[in-house]
């Protein structure tokens, strides 16, 4: 990969120069998506994944009133597989299906080509910034989308705060290498206060961007983010930097532009982040309890009923793999932000 800029990047800088450089990104010459990709989303291991979400969608919108118009906005959409299936599914629901305008936030020119050739429809629109100044209803979906976001990262050394650069002078031999910052500097643009008994901080600046604008849409018009992604609980935030290659983890600073970045997201800090508005609410739980709660196993049931008892065995592995806890059951969280005014809508998040 050729590089124009310095030869010292912070972590968010390197980590968006590897994954969405125009030329060489990661994001932008492929997909990575499936077995024959690095890594396996949800909607690719089982449609019935997405079929619970647009039952989900459906019994949201119900507690909006039925809005006669509302735009659903998918943020990042992959290879486009979990957008495929909910327009195929809310066909069921016409007046639903009419009163929807489809829209996908994608920024990887190539990954909106193989989402056109899987979506095959129409009537959705490709965006690439979200604008406030939607008039309807707005619910955004945001499966793995976070953790695709470049993070900075900070390190507490007694009294001082570090920041962590890549060295990239020979980017064959790029290594990490701390600067000592001053915090408060950090906090006083976040306007956001991060660093309290904390020892590491780990967090996207596009996160806050995107949740500032998302909560602004939804504080207005009504509407709420339904964000599933891997990540944790706790309040102590945790160093969770990795990388991918082929279904197995990857040195970071090798093979730069061949692998994914990630991190996994602290819900806590979402959270907290979101507690500054005054209309919204959050509400969180683990994917296994949403799913279930959402009638996945049932819905199985039903779909399996005349399969061949190796399709059915292969769709209930799938779904194990769904929310089992050892796999993506308890690993990845849902979370919901919602205007405060509906805050008696709990579907899917009942047993918390």
């Amino acid at each position: 990969m050729k590089i124009n800029k310095s030869n010292n990047l912070s972590l968010d800088q390197f980590i968006n120069w590897a994954l969405y450089d125009k030329n060489s990104g990661y994001y932008m010459k492929r997909n990575p998506f499936g077995k024959d990709g690095d890594f396996t989303t949800a909607p690719n291991v089982t449609r019935l994944f997405s079929e619970i979400i647009t039952i989900w969608l459906i019994t949201f919108l119900k507690s909006l009133g039925s809005p006669k118009k509302f735009n659903l906005i998918e943020l990042g959409a992959g290879n486009g597989e979990m957008m495929k299936v909910i327009c195929e599914t809310l066909k069921n629901f016409p007046e639903h299906f009419s009163s929807c305008k489809f829209m996908i936030l994608e920024k990887s020119e190539y990954l909106i080509e193989q989402q056109k050739i899987n979506l095959k429809t129409g009537k959705i629109t490709w965006i690439q910034d979200l604008e406030e100044n939607y008039s309807d209803p707005t619910i955004f979906l945001a499966n793995e989308f976070f953790d695709a976001l470049p993070i900075k990262q900070f390190f507490k050394r007694q009294d001082d705060w570090y920041e962590k650069f890549v060295d990239l002078t020979d980017p064959k031999e790029a290594k990490f290498k701390e600067v000592k910052t001053n915090i408060k500097l950090t906090e006083e643009k976040l306007n956001f206060e991060i660093s309290s008994e904390q020892n590491i901080i780990e967090y996207s600046p596009d996160a806050f961007k995107y949740l500032k604008i998302i909560g602004n849409i939804i504080e207005k018009n009504e509407g709420g983010i339904l964000i599933i992604d891997y990540g944790y609980l706790n309040k102590k935030m945790q160093d969770t930097l990795q990388a991918v290659n082929n279904h197995k983890y990857s040195n970071i600073l090798e093979n730069i532009g061949e692998s994914d970045i990630t991190y996994n997201i602290n819900f806590n800090l979402f959270e907290k982040f979101i507690n500054q508005y005054k209309n919204l609410d959050t509400l969180v739980t683990t994917q296994k309890k949403f799913l279930t709660s959402m009638g996945i196993l049932q819905r199985a049931e039903i779909v399996s009923k005349d399969l061949a008892f190796s399709k059915k065995t292969d769709l209930f592995y799938r779904i194990r793999r769904l929310i089992d806890e050892k796999q993506m059951g308890e690993l990845f969280k849902v979370m919901l932000i919602k205007t405060k005014k509906n805050n008696k809508f709990k579907t899917g998040f009942q047993n918390d």
